[in-house]
């Protein structure tokens, strides 16, 4: 045996599903919220990382460099740069 629903049972189905409706959209919402502050944060991160990316290729430049190398070569190792008369330029003989 069914009751049949009133009006005012309609009304209170209608604003539950109201309810569940709106909440669902403020969760989403939330959700989308945090997403982006989780974003703005990685933005951030990429961007300081890239910054150390910069600075770590400069510095490896710069100690590739003949001004940091020679020096280095000729107090660590011992060796020098030659002298003009001692340079040897060979000619490439292939023929393409």
């Amino acid at each position: 045996m069914t009751v049949p629903l009133k009006g005012r049972h309609w009304v209170a189905i209608i604003l539950a599903a109201f309810l569940a409706v709106a909440l669902t959209v403020v969760w989403r919402q939330g959700a989308a919220l945090q997403l982006a502050r989780d974003l703005q944060a990685l933005h951030k991160t990429r961007s300081t990382l890239d910054v150390q990316k910069s600075t770590a290729l400069s510095e490896i430049s710069r100690a590739q460099s003949r001004a940091v190398l020679v020096p280095l070569a000729e107090h660590k190792l011992g060796l020098r740069l030659p002298q003009d008369s001692e340079i040897t330029i060979l000619k490439d003989l292939r023929q393409d």
